[in-house]
């Protein structure tokens, strides 16, 4: 069985707590775990920004709506229980809960109306979509923010394309300074492409104190890099006694010349194109930031007494 939505779990969290005792997530989790036969590969899979496991998030939004509409309560730290309102709902034998049956309760309209912002055609086209999808509200920014990345990292790659040989080998070198190779450009790194660079385009220190050497090849190629070219590359680097290397380009490598690289020495990284432009999107080289927004979670240790 698929994971749950998190709408789809709000019922089993209910009746769960139909006991009357107080329950923990945890306990939640286990219970509903079970309930919808999650093996696992399913438990453990994340999110897309790898901090929470994606059922354990849809099981904590399931007990907060439920919360909100005030069919449960929460006595203590990290517990909830089942309040009057939640019973009488019980009673009821609803086949589902989910944010339309919820709607029926005036605190929970309280909640989602505080969230919205009717003057904002944006804010608007959220909250629709958010009506529609049995997403989280965390997957529902998660989600966004992939598609606002994929979007600029496609680009990011197109204007690098179209940038002259000298600047592309400028920036390599720069992209690994800011992944933190070398101290800075002057002391650290420098692009050496160039008639007689006997296949090498650029040299890095791999830290401050230069105690080694990083050579680097940036390609231009629209196409697939195979494993002549990286053959001749490493060739490059026993002719200068060097023992790692990055080939960088705005293409892709062939399988073979993935293969090749991953039994040889000297130690060769790989970097196509589509990394290429991921690593200036997290490093904020050729972007610049629009905006910043925090996730926050209670403090629970702050109001321990």
């Amino acid at each position: 069985m698929a994971i749950p939505d998190f709408q789809s779990c709000m019922l089993p969290v209910l009746e769960l707590a139909a006991d009357g005792n107080a329950h923990t997530l945890a306990e939640a989790r286990e219970v509903l775990a079970k309930r919808f036969e999650l093996n696992d590969e399913q438990r453990n899979e994340l999110l897309p920004s790898g901090r929470q496991r994606r059922f354990d998030n849809r099981v904590a939004w399931a007990k907060a709506y439920l919360e909100q509409a005030g069919l449960l309560s929460s006595p203590r730290r990290a517990h909830f229980l089942i309040t009057e309102q939640g019973r009488s709902l019980l009673s009821e034998k609803p086949s589902r809960i989910d944010i339309p049956l919820l709607e029926r309760y005036a605190e929970f309209r309280e909640f989602r109306n505080s969230s919205r912002k009717p003057e904002s055609s944006t804010s608007a086209a959220v909250t629709d979509e958010a009506r529609t999808t049995w997403a989280t509200p965390e997957e529902l920014l998660e989600t966004a923010y992939q598609s606002i990345r994929l979007e600029l990292v496609s680009n990011l790659l197109s204007r690098v394309k179209v940038a002259s040989p000298t600047f592309f080998e400028s920036l390599v070198v720069e992209l690994l300074l800011k992944m933190g190779y070398g101290g800075n450009r002057a002391e650290a790194g420098k692009a050496i492409g160039g008639a007689g660079d006997e296949g090498i385009d650029g040299i890095i220190n791999e830290d401050r104190l230069g105690l080694d050497t990083i050579y680097i090849q940036a390609k231009r190629w629209d196409g697939t890099v195979g494993r002549p070219e990286i053959q001749k590359f490493v060739g490059a680097l026993h002719g200068k006694r060097a023992k790692k290397g990055v080939f960088i380009t705005t293409g892709s490598f062939s399988g073979d010349a993935r293969d090749y690289v991953a039994h040889i020495d000297p130690r060769v990284v790989l970097i196509d194109g589509r990394t290429l432009a991921g690593y200036m999107f997290d490093l904020n080289l050729g972007v610049t930031p629009q905006g910043v927004y925090e996730l926050k979670r209670i403090d629970s240790d702050y109001f321990a007494e």
